[in-house]
């Protein structure tokens, strides 16, 4: 399967409801409501609660602060029941960004079970494929641009294209109505849920499962 930008670990999170006082620092608010996903046939409306987003990825400098607490999870000791042969495979080493993995880059190239441990550590979750979706929806100037035949293909050919060698700085996208940035065209992004809408038991079976829908909670 052709990935044209990086697997990112814990890209984006969430935490908590958006009806309290106020989102926690470096977090948006996501009021809550139902949706229609953009690439599934057939969709209907799915309700979303309200939600907070970080509103950029965690960058490469933080979690090498997490691994260097958490030994654990560093590269040459991870268990691979919880990474698989590529895990922060850019880092020059256990706790080296290298040239590769600016500091302030998002961090790619991790698993879902690191990004859960980080983002526990820090009181916060992987968002959900639906919290996820609905919060794509947004571009700069419309909380739901999903019918927008120039956002559509803004997508398309972002996907489209391969991740350069060195990523940007996780704040350098222009943030989007919500304030998020760099939901589209940095990295895929982990989610909280992303297998149980792709396959169940032996992941040969299963008829109602929406196996049209993929969003950047691949894995």
């Amino acid at each position: 399967m052709k990935l044209p930008i990086l697997m990112a670990m814990a890209a984006l999170l969430s935490a908590g409801t958006a009806s309290e006082p106020g989102p926690p620092a470096g977090m948006k608010a996501i009021p809550g409501a139902s949706y229609l996903p953009l690439f599934l046939k057939d969709a209907k409306p799915r309700p979303v609660t309200a939600f907070h987003l970080d509103t950029r990825p965690v960058t490469n400098g933080e979690f090498l602060e997490f691994v260097r607490t958490w030994t654990h999870w560093q590269r040459s000791k991870v268990p691979r029941l919880f990474a698989d042969p590529g895990y922060l495979l850019n880092w020059a080493g256990d706790l080296e960004l290298g040239p590769k993995a600016d500091a302030n880059a998002p961090v790619t190239g991790g698993s879902w079970f690191a990004a859960r441990a980080y983002l526990q550590l820090h009181g916060k979750r992987l968002p959900s494929v639906d919290e996820w979706e609905y919060a794509g929806r947004a571009d700069a100037r419309s909380a739901d641009a999903s019918k927008d035949p120039a956002f559509t293909k803004q997508l398309l050919e972002w996907y489209s294209r391969p991740a350069s060698a060195v990523l940007p700085a996780a704040d350098a996208a222009a943030p989007d109505f919500n304030g998020i940035r760099g939901l589209h065209g940095v990295t895929w992004e982990w989610v909280n849920d992303f297998n149980a809408a792709m396959d169940t038991g032996e992941g040969r079976s299963g008829g109602s499962l929406e196996r049209d829908l993929y969003c950047a909670g691949g894995a």
